[in-house]
């Protein structure tokens, strides 16, 4: 059974940083690519992050390029989102996501207010 659970959300003033963690189970981690999206209420959900099975290259949403930063651990069947100088409309549901048998992790909750 395929899980992917994630962590680290919570509430953040702007400015401020926090690092999400997805740790999966149930397939083969290190031969999938891994995605981080996230859904603001009333919008569509988005892709922020995307990261090859190795890790050797990865991609990101305009909004997010420069403060966000995504990265695995294949060890530990776990990848990452680093999150910096989050910004109000940061403000999402994020998930993760894996490219087998497109899976998708319960998103944790990112808020940045004052």
């Amino acid at each position: 059974q395929v899980q992917l659970v994630e962590s680290g959300g919570g509430l953040v003033q702007p400015g401020g940083s926090l690092r999400l963690s997805c740790t999966a189970s149930g397939f083969a981690f290190s031969n999938y690519d891994m995605s981080w999206y996230r859904q603001a209420p009333g919008k569509e959900r988005e892709l922020v992050a995307h990261i090859t099975y190795i890790g050797r290259r990865t991609n990101y949403a305009d909004s997010v390029k420069g403060r966000f930063t995504i990265s695995r651990d294949n060890a530990k069947n776990t990848v990452y989102l680093q999150m910096n100088s989050l910004k109000p409309e940061d403000t999402a549901v994020y998930y993760c996501h894996a490219e087998f048998r497109n899976s998708w992790g319960q998103g944790t909750q990112v808020t940045v207010s004052s």
